[in-house]
């Protein structure tokens, strides 16, 4: 019970509002730790990329056609799918809709900015990841992330090797605890939908699930190969859908964008006392979607890129949370938005949204939703043990025994959370990921130079190569 309570205690002190700001009207903005640790950060980034994300838009995309030259390392594609599967994944759905429900439509908009200020600090953890990156002797390729660029700069700054750094090792043990969290939410929010959706005993579910994962993730390098199929096939049927909801309901649409950009900028919610609402739903569902800072997806996935510059890794992370944010959680807006609100009124969760399908498409959009959220969900579960191997192998080394102990450990998790919902544990998650923020953006102030320097050498090259053509 002890352990418990200081769980809660570290949760509430990381998630919760450490103070309000008073607003006209009567309303407050409760601002949390991490909100505090990255929205500044996104913005510092931001201001010394020279604002990146709009600038370097097409560089983003062409980056993506950077070839691989051996046949074990990944292209700067595979990697963004492989970032795509985490960040695309439950916050999409269901996380969107309860932003949406809490703080209205205009947290869309705050949705928005939150991913073009990460999308800057994306760019900074993921080149240092790729600049930090080590040879991967038992899958190929290569590894990385936080917890080797922290080792690396603990190693510089005092001038001597070092085995372990603690706050390497702090950061490892945080993300191992964060994935083991999410593996349990996934399960459960799965089995939840199909229960809902065609009426599917949970174990039956659950079982399928963790029997579908294990023959992938105990596979040596089968993970990337599931992923390059399951994720552009479900990002791309998710658009499509959506496209054809706003075709067909494009009559509406501009009372949708007048209703997102009103009560963003508070029109109405100053007067009365509800735009800290607003703000507060939309920042934080835009910061825990895109993973920008946490440490998480971004650098994960750069470090495994083999490609000729560390600035293109970079760029393409930070499309990665142009296409979770603004494509992706935009289309699980416009599903909502699109629906009379009299249709979906006192609803939340999964529940509001498969009854916003079923109005958009019949039973059929209650099935679609249900199997996009497997489709979500299992990729999310690929991706965060293709992210565990570094920090396994940064605690443990490099042993076939240790991966193989998490991954296990991971499915047991993953089959838990399928029959039941511990709290307890889903709570245990965010302190996981609420610690790595913490310890990822100290070093990203600290090491961030390494980036930008990165960058400027990048852009003068690119630039003495248009005088020549």
């Amino acid at each position: 019970m002890m352990v418990i309570t200081l769980i809660e205690k570290v949760y509430s002190f990381l998630w919760g509002d450490l103070f309000q700001i008073p607003l006209p009207g009567g309303g407050s903005v409760g601002i949390s730790l991490l909100i505090i640790l990255l929205i500044p950060t996104g913005i510092y980034f931001t201001i010394r990329t020279r604002f990146l994300p709009i600038r370097l838009f097409p560089e983003m995309v062409r980056s993506l056609n950077s070839k691989k030259g051996k046949e074990d390392g990944l292209s700067n594609f595979q990697t963004l799918i492989v970032s795509t599967a985490t960040r695309v994944g439950m916050g999409n759905l269901v996380g969107v809709v309860a932003a949406i429900s809490a703080g209205g439509a205009g947290a869309v908009f705050w949705m928005w900015i939150t991913a073009l200020i990460g999308s800057s600090t994306a760019f900074v953890e993921a080149t240092l990841a790729q600049l930090h990156k080590e040879k991967d002797p038992l899958y190929g390729g290569y590894r990385g992330g936080p917890a080797y660029y922290i080792h690396h700069y603990m190693e510089e700054h005092q001038g001597k090797k070092k085995r372990y750094s603690v706050i390497a090792v702090l950061f490892a043990i945080s993300g191992l605890i964060c994935w083991c969290g999410i593996s349990q939410v996934i399960s459960n929010s799965v089995t939840s939908s199909f229960e809902n959706a065609f009426s599917i005993p949970p174990i039956y579910t659950t079982v399928i699930l963790v029997v579908l994962a294990a023959v992938i993730v105990l596979r040596k390098n089968a993970t990337v190969k599931v992923l390059d199929v399951v994720v552009p096939i479900m990002a791309v049927c998710y658009f499509l859908i959506t496209v054809f909801l706003i075709l067909t309901n494009l009559s509406s649409i501009p009372g949708v964008f007048s209703r997102i950009f009103e009560e963003a900028l508070g029109i109405r919610q100053v007067a009365a006392g509800g735009f800290g609402a607003v703000l507060m739903n939309g920042v934080k569902r835009g910061l825990f979607s895109n993973e920008a800072g946490s440490g998480s997806a971004p650098p994960c996935a750069a470090a495994a890129a083999e490609c000729d510059l560390p600035v293109k890794a970079g760029l393409v992370q930070a499309l990665g949370v142009f296409i979770d944010t603004i494509v992706i959680c935009s289309c699980t807006a416009m599903i909502m938005l699109l629906v009379p609100q009299d249709q979906i009124e006192g609803l939340a969760g999964m529940e509001l949204l498969q009854t916003a399908m079923r109005y958009h498409l019949g039973e059929a959009g209650v099935i679609f939703i249900a199997v996009m959220l497997f489709l979500f969900s299992f990729s999310t579960f690929l991706g965060i043990l293709f992210y565990a191997r570094s920090n396994v192998a940064y605690l443990f080394g490099d042993n076939w025994v240790s991966q193989t102990t998490y991954k296990v450990l991971a499915l047991v998790m993953l089959f838990i959370g399928g029959i039941a919902a511990y709290t307890f544990v889903w709570d245990l998650g965010d302190v996981g990921i609420g610690l790595m923020t913490i310890f990822n953006t100290v070093i990203l102030y600290l090491m961030g130079g390494q980036a930008l320097r990165e960058l400027k050498k990048y852009e003068a090259a690119r630039k003495e190569q248009k005088k020549k053509n």
